[in-house]
């Protein structure tokens, strides 16, 4: 192999194999798009032998397949819209070509796209009376318009995949169903939770009903994927029951399922799903008054974060860590754990998440009975807050600056900013 090829993309080699034939140096291939119209033209000039497009269509969707599966859903895309640009008589083909093109769309986040591939799908199936592959086009348009935001119509759709699903006999389908209805009302409880200042289990009447049916269809997709001998799946439905339960404020019965989860994620080796299970079980420790357990989850949480190099993971286990020391009433060790989130979230240029470091680290500080310290930290929460436009997070700030200025009998002119952080002046202090 040339060491011009070995730095082709998957995509680029493709085009190579199936426009070219054969090796072809990469200052030689156009953009992908423009090298599969050529070939598109090509096998349209040859469609009145029926063999060479049928032909033509699988073999770009074979390819688009293939880059999907390896990552490269951009790449897949163009293949898979250039098979059927070529075109083919196979119905059950080509809806599995729409099928595959809305998947391919709702991992690039174009939801648009998807929709529109999977609505292709599902009159396809059925105008060919292919009620399995309508029940999962309509299970594929369910998930899309749930990231949409676009709830009920999902359900509609969800609903229609478990009702296809029981009628052919279909229980792997039926168990997808079941667990794509439950997330479209989880996904809609936690919407209506937004913004919202109640801790968990505090809730008003519609969101509990809306969490108490996402964990019945948790609780039904969980018994049908045990009878399938599923444990993939059975991880799934245990962490979403943890997360729903959580919500609910069922703290015993939400610690119960995330420990399930925690083992099967063990079992596969899932160190994403590892970390997860171990900050839920720490965030529903808190509520039970289990401050030290609760910090050895987040340890954990932290420590696989890092293995994994997740940034936005390890700072907030750190802020986690930060929280849960406060209420344990070891300021320093807070302090040293918002510190921490606070170069994590300036590395990230997380604006809110620095603003509420600043926060966190002002109030262990006033704990300490360093109020200088504390003023520092309260004036640049002050700042970010303005900067982001977050009112409450500004009048909290404005108090605790206020406050904090009585306290050690400082006024606003004895405050100077000293290269790029806020300092009181010396020479006011006494």
């Amino acid at each position: 192999m040339s060491s011009d090829s070995c730095h082709l993309t998957g995509a680029q080699r493709a085009i190579c194999r199936l426009v070219h034939r054969g090796p072809r140096p990469q200052a030689l291939l156009r953009p992908i798009r423009q090298e599969l119209a050529v070939y598109v033209e090509k096998s349209r000039t040859k469609q009145k032998q029926r063999y060479w497009m049928e032909a033509s269509c699988l073999e770009l969707a074979l390819e688009g397949e293939r880059l999907c599966k390896s990552g490269d859903f951009k790449g897949g895309t163009a293949f898979f819209e250039a098979a059927v640009q070529v075109g083919t008589e196979d119905l059950k083909t080509l809806s599995a070509i729409y099928s595959q093109l809305g998947n391919a769309y709702f991992y690039l986040k174009e939801y648009g796209k998807a929709l529109e591939y999977h609505r292709h799908d599902l009159t396809l199936a059925r105008t060919i009376g292919d009620r399995i592959g309508e029940g999962k086009a309509s299970g594929n348009l369910g998930n899309t318009l749930k990231v949409l935001g676009r709830f009920d119509e999902a359900a509609v759709c969800c609903q229609r995949h478990l009702d296809i699903s029981q009628e052919q006999g279909d229980k792997v389908g039926e168990a997808r169903a079941l667990y794509n209805i439950g997330n479209v009302f989880h996904a809609k409880g936690r919407q209506q939770l937004w913004g919202c200042t109640q801790d968990p289990g505090d809730l008003p009447p519609d969101v509990r009903d809306t969490l108490q049916r996402a964990t019945g269809l948790y609780e039904m997709n969980l018994c049908l994927v045990k009878e399938l001998g599923d444990r993939a799946a059975q991880g799934r439905a245990f962490g979403n029951l943890g997360n729903t339960h959580y919500l609910l404020g069922n703290f015993v019965e939400a610690i119960k399922f995330h420990r399930q989860r925690l083992s099967i994620a063990k079992e596969f080796g899932d160190k994403a799903a590892e970390r997860r299970a171990y900050s839920n079980l720490g965030n529903a420790l808190i509520f039970l008054g289990q401050f030290n357990t609760a910090t050895e989850y987040y340890r954990k949480t932290l420590q696989l974060s890092r293995q994994l190099k997740d940034q936005v993971m390890e700072a907030q286990a750190c802020y986690s860590l930060g929280n849960t020391y406060t209420l344990l009433q070891q300021y320093e060790r807070a302090i040293d754990y918002h510190l921490k989130h606070l170069l994590i979230a300036q590395e990230l240029t997380d604006r809110v998440g620095e603003g509420r470091a600043c926060w966190s680290l002002g109030n262990a500080f006033v704990s300490l009975g360093n109020h200088r310290q504390a003023l520092h930290y309260a004036r640049k929460h002050l700042e970010i807050s303005r900067e982001i436009g977050d009112r409450n997070g500004e009048l909290t700030a404005r108090m605790n600056v206020e406050q904090l200025m009585e306290a050690l009998g400082v006024n606003e002119s004895d405050l100077s900013p000293c290269g790029s952080e806020f300092e009181v002046c010396d020479a006011h202090l006494g």
